[in-house]
């Protein structure tokens, strides 16, 4: 039997068919998620071209693949929120994991939640629930994460969730269930989901669209996980003190410890990962600031020409906007960056590169004040672990093991995880 998993990343979806014995079968990709940005601060998507490009890519799969799938994992980008009807259909865009509109919610928020859990700042997925509702005139029934919404298409299920992607919703990920203050909140606690752990069973393909896609009718849609949590578990990492450091768009850190750690003054939140604890967050930092810039043609030029022993004598904190979660929690947080007119290219981006490793030594650290281990190896995934440069600048500033994972595509992670339940 033959597990699917499918990644709904920033820039587009992914596919990955993982065979047996856990090696990848087959492979596909549908880049283009438009983002609608209507107002500062406010980042939308129309889910229904999420729907359009997940179809595309399975249908890109060879049909004997596609034939011998019996489970089916889906990973979503973490925090991106939207309201729908009974039958899944969207009433409202989806807010987006860096959509940061719902100030004024946080502040609710903050009041009656406690300081310990991942509801807290603007790009919470409760704070989106709560703009969400303040501003719609519409009758939801169901509050819908990226992966839950995917599942609802696939299984024809809406109320599921795993406690992966709701822990920013309020799901208490410790004593796995909802905890007594949401009820403070009616109008939240009417749309809360089931949770379940993720890759658990939550029923089978809708007959029809298995039809359509080629697929078995027997084949299992399992609850999900976040983005980042996939490309963790894709990478192998297991061990107490491994850390996988995810560049794409943005950047993620995570590293495996024995107990949760929360600490939203700084954007720091805990995922279970079996008997241990992925601590981590995301920084609006990444590969979109490079790309900025430069093309990737540039960037792999560029990059042969700096010498990653030396400092650039720059200091930049690198974001395409004001506003900033992980290692520093500041909304409002501006870019430190000079113009590029200003310095050679090759030194501008040895600067940008040398920035967004700061901001990952700098959370590294953050997670070791607050009883993490130090990395005793970091795996990296996503495109940033194909700069060698930028692979040994950041090795010198961990003073620790930094190397690309040997599997970092989330879509692998996610299939794992199916085929492991």
């Amino acid at each position: 039997m033959l597990t699917l998993g499918i990644d709904l990343g920033t820039s587009g979806v992914r596919c990955c068919v993982l065979d047996n014995n856990g090696k990848v079968a087959g492979q596909s990709r549908q880049p283009g998620q438009p983002v609608e940005t209507p107002r500062p601060g406010w980042v939308e998507q129309d889910p229904e071209t999420w729907w359009a490009l997940v179809k595309t890519c399975i249908t890109e799969l060879p049909p004997e693949l596609r034939r011998a799938i019996g489970k089916i994992s889906v990973d979503g980008t973490s925090a991106t929120l939207l309201l729908a009807d009974d039958q899944g259909k969207p009433l409202t865009p989806a807010l987006m994991y860096n959509d940061r509109r719902a100030s004024a919610q946080a502040e609710r928020i903050a009041a009656i939640a406690p300081a310990d859990c991942a509801v807290h700042g603007p790009s919470a997925s409760l704070a989106k629930l709560l703009w969400l509702l303040d501003h719609s005139d519409a009758n939801p029934a169901h509050a819908l994460h990226q992966t839950d919404w995917i599942n609802g298409k696939l299984s024809g299920r809406w109320n599921v969730s795993d406690y992966n992607n709701a822990l920013k919703l309020g799901y208490d990920a410790v004593q796995l269930h909802w905890p007594e203050w949401l009820t403070q909140l009616p109008d939240v606690a009417a749309l809360l989901p089931d949770v379940v752990a993720p890759g658990s069973a939550i029923g089978s393909i809708r007959p029809g669209l298995a039809a359509s896609l080629g697929l078995s009718t027997d084949t299992i849609i399992t609850a999900g996980t976040t983005d980042s949590t996939a490309a963790f578990i894709a990478t192998g990492a297991s061990q107490t003190g491994d850390a996988v450091t995810s560049i794409g768009s943005t950047l993620v850190m995570k590293i495996i410890t024995p107990e949760p750690i929360f600490a939203p003054e700084y954007g720091i939140y805990s995922h279970r990962l079996g008997d241990h604890w992925l601590a981590g967050g995301a920084s609006n930092s990444g590969g979109a600031v490079l790309l900025k810039y430069f093309t990737p043609e540039q960037l792999r030029e560029l990059s042969q020409q700096i010498d990653p022993e030396k400092d650039s004598g720059l200091d930049f904190y690198p974001l395409l906007q004001p506003g900033e979660r992980f290692p520093i929690n500041d909304p409002q947080l501006p870019p430190r960056i000079d113009s590029p007119d200003r310095h050679p290219p090759e030194r501008f981006l040895h600067g940008l590169l040398e920035g967004i490793a700061h901001i990952e030594q700098l959370a590294y650290q953050r997670l070791h004040e607050l009883g993490a281990p130090w990395p005793t190896r970091v795996l990296t995934a996503g495109g940033g672990a194909k700069n060698p440069a930028w692979l040994r600048i950041r090795e010198r500033m961990l003073n620790c093991p930094v190397t690309a994972a040997a599997g970092g595509e989330a879509a692998c992670g996610a299939a794992r995880l199916g085929k492991e339940r």
